[in-house]
């Protein structure tokens, strides 16, 4: 495995998949790409000039185009009650380099390498349960479908968003996705076993060539709940500072109230959505806009290391953070960096190891920690199919440890534990 610091703190940040506003957006035929909130009666945009992309949460949300900044005569139009540009947004490249001395046995794997499904007693939670009958649906960059330890992805059932529209699975160009993917449900055929190695995949690839919208999120996330995912992991980190509001013309508050209808109807579908808390070291209890986390819905995840302790880039957060997972490094950057600290799994072995297009990479990130807990919602679900998205996150949170309270502003109600929440059912 060939890395040097630069890569690794380059990758901590591109591996969480932290997501930036590049502008507005269009449609691939240049027009005006527009988000809107209606009363839920039926808004009829075409007659005003404005062609439906795409209708979400039973209609109570349009994605359509238009001309350029019509969006009062959008918010005009009889049963449209908001309307917003739809913002484009950019992806950092991930992390690449080589992936060698991988042992060939899983169970070495796992004692070798998985610190992370070590710290949450997954072996021995999988002596209950290993999410036969469920499915996990990974909203990402896309999964490499030719993986060796992912032949449990369901590529009929997966999809890409293109302009607000789904269109055929495209693989992961990236890799992020991948990686997330092993975490939740690699098979260990060859090497990796994720926490959930019998679960079903799906892959919603969102930022596959490293561009999206919020809308393509949006539709993203509808296309989860679509196909049955008990699970829908969205380790896409977004946050945006107040004093970048004024760059935009938007009330940009107004984009969670936007994302609302969506998760809510995901979650009267049986959908749990699990959400990155993001990389910027930031308690978002300080008026930042915020994505995903704090949804109604959405169970927000901060990332700890091997010793427990929250990591140096992790998000945190009193209401955004529900529980934390092990997301790879420690609670200072020279800390998981040295690889001569005297500490139990030095550098780079405290990162999150998984799969990866063409092979298998250590990756550290909120992204490497929110599949640990769609993994282990997974196992909820299997043992509890009726199960709502609700019991599935409070069974969740009362396995949790390490905390001090259930209301930690770091950890939520602790770190995971597998075994913990499925010895409860």
């Amino acid at each position: 495995m060939k890395l040097d610091r630069r890569s690794v703190i380059r990758g901590i940040g591109a591996a969480s998949a932290t997501l930036a506003v590049a502008g507005v957006a269009s449609a691939d035929d240049g027009r005006a790409r527009y988000i809107a909130r209606t009363n839920g009666n039926g808004a009829d945009v075409e007659s005003a000039g404005f062609d439906v992309l795409n209708e979400l949460a039973g209609g109570d949300v349009l994605l359509v185009t238009g001309p350029d900044d019509a969006a009062e005569t959008l918010e005009d139009v009889t049963g449209v009650t908001a309307t917003l540009r739809d913002l484009a947004l950019e992806l950092g490249p991930v992390l690449e380099d080589d992936h060698d001395a991988i042992p060939d046995d899983p169970d070495s794997v796992y004692d070798e390498l998985l610190w992370d499904k070590q710290r949450q007693d997954v072996r021995e939670a999988q002596e209950h349960a290993t999410g036969d009958g469920t499915t996990a649906a990974i909203i990402d960059t896309g999964v490499d479908e030719a993986h060796p330890d992912l032949p449990n992805l369901d590529t009929d059932a997966s999809a890409a968003v293109v302009d607000g529209e789904i269109v055929d699975h495209q693989g992961d160009p990236n890799g992020h996705g991948t990686h997330v993917a092993g975490t939740v449900a690699a098979t260990g055929d060859a090497h990796m076993t994720g926490t959930a190695p019998d679960a079903t995949l799906v892959s919603v690839d969102v930022l596959g060539y490293g561009t999206g919208t919020f809308g393509d999120i949006m539709v993203g996330m509808e296309h989860a709940a679509d196909v049955g995912a008990d699970a829908a992991n969205i380790s896409l980190g977004f946050m945006m500072a107040p004093q970048e509001f004024a760059d935009l013309d938007e009330n940009v508050g107004m984009y969670r109230r936007m994302f609302e209808p969506v998760a809510n109807a995901g979650r009267r579908e049986g959908t749990l959505y699990v959400g990155s808390a993001g990389n910027d070291e930031t308690d978002l209890q300080g008026g930042w806009l915020r994505l995903w986390n704090g949804l109604s819905g959405v169970i927000g995840v901060s990332a700890t290391g091997p010793n427990d302790e929250l990591t140096f880039y992790s998000n945190w957060g009193r209401n955004d953070v529900d529980v934390g997972a092990p997301g790879g490094g420690y609670e200072t950057e020279e800390k998981t960096l040295d690889p001569d600290a005297d500490v139990e799994w030095p550098y780079p072995l405290n990162l999150v190891f998984s799969t990866y297009p063409d092979g298998y990479t250590w990756l550290a990130g909120t992204s490497m920690a929110a599949p640990q807990v769609t993994g282990l919602a997974a196992l909820v679900r299997e043992l509890d199919p009726d199960a709502n998205p609700q019991q599935v996150l409070q069974a969740i949170r009362q396995g949790a440890e390490v905390a001090e309270n259930r209301g930690d502003a770091q950890l939520g109600a602790g770190r995971v534990n597998a075994l913990n929440t499925v010895e409860r059912f």
